[in-house]
């Protein structure tokens, strides 16, 4: 093999590589699990199945030893992060407990977190007026996603001065005549 061809391959191979850093999720949130959706896990009664679930956070309660969050599922991109896109494809709800105090103030209502972990069981709440049978993972991992903060760039063909130009001096100032 030419020095050309191992070096076309090493490329090749690097290239591979950072294309699909892209798509992996963050080392806690790796590993295989059961493609279940908290639904399907009332339903289907799934316990002890290693699942990765997201979504938004509802309610954060800490306790004596551990900490639950109910948590309003939606399905997760390539990334493992709920995926913003199919905000209003709901798979249910569930509770993820882990043991450890996680602060309420951090935890809030509305942020992105994924969770690792075993299905225990189901619990019954109460949503309004109705009774919410919620399936309990045991987390083994909590992972809050940063804040995506949104800009808006508008951009103007104009420039700031519109299309007449920037005034009676031209565009390179009183000595552009």
């Amino acid at each position: 093999m030419s020095v050309r061809t191992s070096f076309r391959l090493v490329l090749a191979a690097a290239a591979t590589a950072l294309l699909g850093a892209c798509a992996t999720a963050p080392q806690p949130l790796q590993g295989s699990f059961l493609p279940v959706t908290p639904e399907q896990a009332v339903i289907g009664q799934q316990v002890g199945a290693s699942v990765r679930w997201g979504g938004r956070i509802v309610q954060t309660t800490p306790g004596a030893d551990s900490t639950c969050f109910q948590v309003v599922a939606t399905p997760l991109n390539a990334s493992g992060r709920p995926d913003s896109n199919a905000a209003d494809n709901a798979q249910g709800r569930f509770v993820a407990c882990r043991a450890g105090f996680y602060d309420p103030a951090v935890f809030t209502p509305g942020r992105e977190v994924t969770f690792v972990g075993r299905v225990q069981d189901t619990e019954s709440v109460r949503i309004g007026e109705y009774d919410y049978r919620l399936p309990r993972m045991a987390a083994d991992v909590v992972y809050l996603w940063p804040i995506i903060r949104e800009v808006r760039v508008v951009h103007d063909p104009w420039g700031p001065w519109g299309p007449w130009g920037p005034g009676p001096w031209g565009r390179w100032g009183w000595w552009g005549w």
